[in-house]
């Protein structure tokens, strides 16, 4: 089983799938860390990414799925996965389902997070054009980043 940790930025998605991968004794992925470069700059800027930004970034995402898959290794991947056709695209031509966890969150407390974190590329100016993009998916366990990683992973492994 492969699971796709979801959410803004804050939610803590990197953070809890690491610890996920771990306990699990899976595969990580982070989706940050394939982003191409053009976007990234983009999102440094506070310029917020269009879906023609993502395609690219998100059919490469969906390969390494593919990939993990021909091989039979089971992943944990964390990513954004904003929009439902963004992740209809990570699932495409894939024949397990992935399991799909949505870290959600209290603005205010997202925003905290961010002003406290160093070093990454998403300024915490673009959570407020991520939570306009945000569909929320339907078919996901749906969490509350309240509580800490440690018991967000229990609940996830609890959830599946």
């Amino acid at each position: 089983m492969s699971y796709i940790i979801m959410g803004v930025s804050g939610s803590g998605k990197s953070t809890v799938g690491k610890l996920l991968a771990q306990k699990l004794q899976l595969h990580f992925i982070d989706a940050d860390d394939h982003h191409l470069a053009p976007s990234i700059e983009k999102m440094s800027q506070g310029i917020p990414l269009t879906d023609e930004d993502r395609a690219e970034w998100l059919r490469k995402l969906n390969h390494l799925l593919l990939e993990a898959e021909k091989t039979r290794q089971e992943v944990v991947m964390a990513c954004s996965a904003l929009k439902e056709k963004y992740r209809q695209v990570l699932q495409q031509n894939l024949e397990n389902e992935l399991k799909i966890v949505y870290l959600h969150g209290d603005q205010e407390l997202l925003q905290s997070r961010l002003g406290k974190r160093k070093g990454h590329f998403m300024p915490a100016a673009l959570l407020a054009s991520q939570l306009q993009t945000l569909e929320v998916p339907h078919n996901a366990l749906k969490l509350d980043v309240v509580n800490s990683p440690e018991v967000l992973v229990q609940q996830i492994q609890e959830g599946f």
